[in-house]
């Protein structure tokens, strides 16, 4: 089966098309290349998939993304539909430590959707972005300022709360 075929089949439910494609990523039965391949010309729904996919694969096994990858994820925090944009944000958070050097777009993106009307894309810029706190890189002095302006002006305690934490585990 391929991942159209697999995408296409009615019959199965999507958490199990994304646990299918996560598990091709890890078993190397398909790559992240493929995967973003087959993403980059397929509707949103899909691309959501697919990029959840790589969420689960990259939580497990985060070397499983290349700088080609982290790039396609970094521009589709700009996406239109937001479970791109939390897909995508998930999958920096957890692969970011590999690609310090490759934080800009990413940074501005999720900087971008910290101010998003939906809870859950806010919910994951704010993971991602305490996520490239912690690893205290170049970026740190101008995103620490600009979290602490999120923290003030976000309503959610649960959001407020991941940066809080992102903040207390930098200062120490």
């Amino acid at each position: 089966m391929d991942i159209t075929t697999l995408l296409n089949d009615k019959g199965l439910k999507p958490k199990v098309k994304t646990e299918t494609l996560s598990s091709w990523l890890l078993d190397n039965k398909i790559t992240p290349d493929n995967l973003i391949a087959f993403a980059e010309t397929a509707k949103d729904p899909a691309k959501a998939t697919c990029i959840e996919a790589l969420e689960y694969a990259t939580k497990q096994k985060p070397t499983i993304v290349n700088k080609k990858t982290f790039q396609f994820v970094s521009q589709t925090l700009t996406a239109k539909a937001p479970r791109v944009k939390w897909e995508s944000a998930k999958v920096i958070g957890n692969t970011a430590h590999l690609f310090t050097d490759k934080l800009d777009d990413a940074i501005k993106n999720l900087l971008d959707n910290s101010e998003h009307i939906g809870t859950v894309v806010r919910w994951s810029a704010a993971f991602a972005l305490g996520e490239i706190l912690k690893l205290k890189t170049k970026h740190n002095k101008d995103l620490f300022t600009a979290i602490e302006a999120i923290c003030k002006r976000e309503e959610k305690n649960s959001i407020k709360k991941i940066y809080l934490d992102a903040i207390k585990k930098t200062s120490k």
